[in-house]
């Protein structure tokens, strides 16, 4: 299979129609080999406009809702990314062609090794996988410019946003409702945190963020 051309039909197909047009990031995915974040079994169908579980609990999403995640996220060279919850590290990848540092959190050991010898192997020297608790973030290594959330979650710990630099963003598909979220970037300005959507999604969700179910007579 031609990944290469592959690589070039998903993003005129699925990202530059999706309002992805700004050229440092159709670059990031152009220069990001999808299926080295797939198992082996589902290389033949990296390019395709599906999800792709990767892991128990992590999946690949489809690329128009990770390259419009990475747009409403607004990075820049200069800054330092948290993902939370990187599973095989694809987001980790894309992210580190934009920026100055991606850390890639997961929580297990195996998901962190799998991820620094992908990261090895196609000289993502920006990118470093990192093992710790996804709900606590990583807060001896805060502040963070952007912290870029890899699952739909019903609830953002204050845990992340209190990693977030003053003028950082934290960009998660939060759920709206049963199934659909809305893109959503959060942006600290002193010690307030104020919300913007910006696109329908439903990708994978994060379970350990659901809302707490209260009691009812």
């Amino acid at each position: 299979m031609d990944f290469d051309a592959a690589r070039e039909i998903m993003v005129d197909s699925q990202i530059r129609p999706n309002d992805v047009t700004d050229a440092p990031i159709v670059s990031a995915f152009l220069r990001t080999p999808r299926e080295a974040f797939v198992p082996n079994s589902r290389k033949s169908v990296a390019y395709s406009e599906l999800e792709i579980v990767t892991s128990p609990g992590r999946a690949l999403w489809i690329a128009r809702d990770t390259a419009k995640l990475v747009k409403l996220a607004g990075i820049k060279p200069s800054d330092i990314v948290l993902v939370i919850g990187a599973g095989a590290g694809y987001e980790a990848a894309l992210i580190s062609h934009l920026s100055e540092t991606v850390i890639a959190l997961e929580e297990t050991t195996e998901l962190v090794d799998a991820m620094s010898a992908r990261f090895a192997s196609l000289n993502l020297d920006r990118a470093v996988a990192v093992e710790g608790k996804i709900d606590t973030g990583l807060p001896d290594q805060a502040p963070f410019d952007v912290i870029y959330v890899c699952g739909m979650v019903e609830t953002v710990p204050e845990a992340w946003t209190a990693q977030l630099a003053d003028g950082g963003r934290l960009v998660a598909v939060v759920t709206e409702r049963e199934g659909l979220g809305r893109g959503t970037v959060f942006t600290k300005a002193g010690d307030t945190v104020s919300a913007r959507d910006g696109f329908d999604a439903w990708p994978p969700r994060f379970a350990q963020f659901d809302r707490k179910q209260s009691f009812v007579f």
